[in-house]
């Protein structure tokens, strides 16, 4: 996890989840601002009011792809930054990781746990 990306994401803007095994490709969108970022256990945690299609399709496959940028980061090409962000997740609904995620976030069901494998940056 580069700084560049720690950068963007201290910017408000949407954060885009897909998954790709549904036909057609689960899409779902939150707010940068919702996402925890852990740096030395390399994993997001995202607070899940809905995402029941992105749940559903990690039954079959929970390799997920995130989106995310910021045009207030200066980027490869001036400004604007853009990163995907690939993983695998799973849904929380008890621990220690979701009370903290509900605490700050009374409205969600769920928490969605990204564990990253790859982030790369596309702009």
């Amino acid at each position: 996890m580069n700084q560049k990306f720690l950068d963007v994401m201290q910017y408000e803007g949407p954060t885009t989840i897909v998954t790709i095994n549904a036909h057609p490709a689960s899409v779902v969108n939150t707010w940068s601002s919702y996402v925890k970022i852990d740096p030395d256990a390399n994993y997001l945690l995202i607070p899940a009011a809905g995402m029941r299609s992105i749940e559903h399709d990690f039954a079959t496959d929970n390799t997920v792809t995130l989106t995310m940028g910021s045009k207030e980061v200066e980027g490869t090409e001036g400004p604007g930054a853009g990163f995907h962000v690939h993983g695998h997740g799973e849904f929380l609904e008890a621990g220690t990781e979701f009370d903290e995620m509900k605490a700050k976030f009374p409205w969600i069901r769920k928490v969605l746990k990204v564990n990253i494998t790859d982030i790369q940056q596309k702009i």
